[in-house]
């Protein structure tokens, strides 16, 4: 699913909006329910303002899955910039394959307004069926992945 709303050059839409029309949209084209995808790999690049606005839409979209896991694999490869919606599609699809979450590794103080469990440093086993993988770049162009065991 993609979105692209222009809010800012660097900067995403409150409450990410556009974040969470391109979450919509991937489960929509993948024909699955927010209950269906058992683990997101965040876009999370450790910015005050673009982890929270896309917790929230998180948030929002999963109201009735508490249970998904969230993590930013950033936090351990760093930003690769433009190869960083492959390399976290890589680690989407290890998770289906060995039912082991990554964890989001150095978070010590996740916000309250985030409440999400972001599988923090350690890694975590779990069976899912679907992944979803974030990518948000710079301008409010977003995409989003939904990966499905077969």
């Amino acid at each position: 699913g993609v979105s692209s709303d222009g809010y800012h050059m660097t900067s995403p839409a409150p409450e990410g909006k556009f974040a969470g029309v391109a979450m919509k949209k991937a489960l929509e084209d993948a024909q699955l329910s927010p209950e269906d995808v058992g683990y997101i790999n965040a876009h999370g690049t450790s910015t005050p303002a673009g982890d929270e606005q896309e917790a929230l839409a998180i948030q929002n979209i999963w109201k009735n899955a508490p249970d998904v896991l969230v993590s930013s694999t950033k936090s351990c490869t760093g930003h690769t910039l433009g190869a960083a919606g492959a390399i976290e599609s890589v680690f989407c699809i290890k998770a289906l394959e060995t039912g082991i979450i990554p964890p989001t590794i150095n978070l010590e103080n996740p916000s309250e307004s985030c409440q999400l469990d972001f599988v923090p440093q350690v890694a975590r086993k779990k069976e899912i069926k679907h992944a979803l993988n974030n990518s948000f770049g710079f301008g409010g162009t977003n995409a989003c992945l939904v990966f499905s065991k077969v």
